[in-house]
């Protein structure tokens, strides 16, 4: 890949940007249970501000087909079109019922790496995922028991299995899984939404989570895996068919159902950039709080080529911001 073609560190900033911009429009939205609203408020806040980004992307992870989303859909061209030649991953709003519901761990996020380097899982939406960060890598395989994964992580992390935390999604698909770790007798944390922020947390110290474990979305997964390629951790994922349907579907697109995506093949390049807003106070980062004339957001920036992890403090004033043509408060939802 030739050097222009590779997106450099000064982007990093630049998706940031994009980030704070989603969560300072969907912060508005919190507890207030219109997830459409806020997801439709920070749709269109992060893509105004992609489209001031140095680059050539393409959406590869978005909010759905042309005809679903209007904005942000797979394949949709994003950025000033004067920058490298990216693939995108987009979740504007990673958690929109936790933050209809005023709950913790709502995040936006952005990941961008060059073109062509990105998983597509089409229209497979669900995927059996396990996540673990940096002292476990290579130790994992999500075709093995839940119990010898448990035990694996307990050796790299030189605890007793029953003092791993898993994080789960909690839904009646993940049942099993969830009967497997307590007959291990492992620790669980069930989240009601948001397994990128779980993720995430498996893979950094301080969060309280050793590993993710069970179904939840493909989308999410490989944004997931493009931030654990970032922290040093890994990642696994296995596209998980909900009916005959989806089965004959991936048959059709030549998906095998069978096959263990591996961290390098959800994202096949180390040039994988990763950001991320709170929306709502959590484990992972400080959520939007509103003050006079501004706002204040917590963001993680990171680069998977250098292992660099940045958390940022931002102060937003409303009218500097607005001198200078930037977006003021009306661009960021009802008041």
């Amino acid at each position: 890949m030739r050097k222009e073609q590779v997106p450099d560190r000064n982007i990093a900033m630049e998706l940031v940007r994009t980030t704070e911009a989603a969560a300072l429009a969907a912060a508005r939205w919190m507890g207030r249970g219109n997830k459409e609203a806020a997801d439709q408020a920070a749709v269109d806040a992060m893509r105004m501000m992609l489209d001031t980004v140095a680059m050539d992307g393409i959406v590869v992870i978005g909010e759905g087909e042309k005809d679903e989303a209007p904005m942000l859909f797979n394949g949709e061209r994003v950025g000033n079109g004067q920058g490298p030649a990216v693939d995108v991953a987009v979740d504007p709003i990673d958690g929109t019922r936790l933050l209809a519901m005023g709950r913790p761990n709502a995040l936006s996020v952005v990941a961008v790496a060059p073109r062509g380097t990105m998983y597509n899982p089409r229209g497979m939406f669900y995927m059996d995922k396990i996540a673990v960060g940096p002292a476990a890598k290579g130790m994992i395989d999500l075709d093995a028991p839940v119990e010898w994964n448990i035990r694996q992580v307990a050796k790299a992390l030189d605890m007793d299995p029953q003092e791993v935390t898993v994080v789960v999604l909690d839904r009646d698909r993940n049942t099993h899984i969830v009967d497997q770790i307590r007959a291990v007798g492992a620790r669980i944390r069930l989240i009601t939404d948001g397994d990128v922020a779980g993720a995430v947390m498996a893979a950094m110290r301080g969060t309280g989570v050793d590993m993710l474990l069970g179904i939840g979305g493909s989308p999410e997964g490989v944004v997931a895996a493009c931030a654990l390629k970032c922290l040093g951790g890994d990642f696994q994922g296995r596209l998980w068919p909900r009916n005959d349907e989806d089965r004959r579907l991936a048959a059709e697109w030549g998906l095998d159902l069978n096959h263990v995506l591996t961290i390098d093949e959800l994202v096949k390049s180390d040039d994988v950039f990763f950001a991320a807003t709170g929306i709502t106070t959590g484990e992972l980062l400080r959520g939007v709080d509103f003050v006079p004339g501004g706002a204040t957001s917590e963001s993680l920036v990171m680069r998977a080529r250098s292992g660099t992890v940045r958390r940022i403090f931002t102060e937003h004033h409303w009218r500097k911001v607005q001198q200078f043509g930037g977006p003021g408060p009306g661009a960021f939802g009802p008041r």
